[in-house]
């Protein structure tokens, strides 16, 4: 288990809990870089009493197994990208995002690596407790409210009080996947008045089962639903309607929270410039999609601006700013879906058949084996949504 060594970056890969359990159960041997849990508040010591070995980052990258949470990069502490510094013939998983790291994907096949991306883990039943994309959104959904919050300089809740009656908070969440409905439940929780958007109908009972009011662009009979759950891109005609809904709910709300993401493609652009100026000064925007391009035309990645007087939030980091949150989940997704390829006599075997396993698979014996060829669909509907 190296330590990350991302900019901004305080989760680990695994947690003393973890480590705990998995050698209770499985009898494995892990080699934790010093400082590795530093980030997360976790102590060297705390992962010695959980029986783990503390090492040099060279310790971490030559174990049979590496467990991290970002792709493999240059690494400061070694000099030298991470990449050479893991064995031929050992397995790496991760987060790899491996449509838009290619060279890095190929260095590591080049490697002879057996390499697994967290983020190409199945959106199946069976596979959920090693969904470690839907931890890290929910979690990103939940920040997102609470910065929405602290950059806003009213209640979100309606009172009454001696000075006079406050109004709630109007927010917007475009986008029903994981993060969009754990911000809708936590300005819900908050007691803001909430409105939804998707263009997957299967989503509405989800929003409004948390609440909220969920808005539809009338007239049209066409889904967003796509391959494994995630929404498609639509029509010219659904656009035009879908953004003149979104014009109207700026002139209205106080947040705006977007969460649209396409797979393999840049983030679709939903609010406009000229959508930012219908909302009323000390409004909010914050852009769960500045990653790949933002949902907001004003959206700079990794920054706050602010135009008009109001605020569009960009960062990417905002699981990590929960990083003790972000590491005691991604640890227990990404230590199950290890422990699920460790048969009965204890020994690592990778099925195939098994369609997790087939749908992470990366690189195996020097051969590329993504993308998975039969990837199993999922019905939007399925999805899980947060507890209030």
């Amino acid at each position: 288990v190296p330590k990350e060594v991302h900019q901004n970056e305080a989760r680990v890969a695994i947690t003393p809990e973890t480590v705990q359990r998995v050698i209770k159960k499985n009898g494995a041997n892990f080699i934790v870089e010093s400082g590795a849990g530093s980030g997360a508040s976790i102590s060297d010591q705390d992962y010695i009493n959980a029986g783990a070995k503390i090492g040099t980052a060279k310790d971490a990258f030559s174990a049979d197994v590496v467990l991290k949470i970002r792709p493999p990069q240059e690494n400061p502490t070694l000099g030298d990208h991470e990449v050479n510094h893991i064995k031929e013939g050992s397995t790496l998983i991760s987060f790899l995002y491996p449509g838009q790291n290619k060279p890095l994907v190929d260095q590591i096949r080049q490697k002879g690596i057996t390499s697994f991306a967290m983020d190409q883990i199945p959106r199946i039943t069976r596979a959920q407790t090693f969904d470690a994309l839907s931890s890290m959104a929910n979690i990103a959904g939940y920040k997102a409210v609470i910065m929405a919050a602290e950059n806003f300089g009213r209640f979100f809740t309606g009172q009454m009080t001696a000075a006079g009656k406050l109004p709630p908070a109007k927010i917007l969440v475009i986008g029903g996947g994981v993060a969009g409905l754990a911000a809708i439940a936590t300005a819900k929780s908050l007691g803001a008045i909430v409105r939804g958007f998707d263009t997957r109908p299967a989503v509405k009972e989800q929003v409004e089962s948390l609440g909220a009011e969920f808005l539809e662009v009338k007239g049209f009979n066409e889904s967003g639903a796509g391959v494994g759950g995630y929404a498609k891109e639509m029509s010219k005609e659904f656009i035009e309607a879908e953004m003149k809904l979104f014009a109207k709910q700026c002139e209205e709300v106080d947040i705006v929270i977007t969460t649209a993401l396409i797979p393999g493609r840049p983030a679709p652009k939903l609010i406009t410039k000229q959508m930012v100026e219908l909302l009323k000064p000390g409004s909010v925007v914050v852009d769960l999609a500045a990653e790949t391009g933002g949902n907001c035309e004003l959206t700079e990645k990794d920054k706050v601006v602010t135009y008009n007087g109001v605020k569009i939030i960009g960062y990417t980091d905002l699981p990590s700013r929960m990083s003790g949150q972000s590491s005691a989940l991604y640890s227990n997704n990404i230590s199950k879906f290890f422990q699920s390829m460790i048969n009965k006599s204890n020994e690592f075997n990778i099925d195939h058949k098994d369609e997790v396993v087939r749908g992470a698979i990366v690189t195996q014996n020097k051969e590329l084996l993504w993308p998975n060829p039969n990837p199993p669909m999922l019905d939007a509907s399925k999805t899980s949504k947060p507890k209030v």
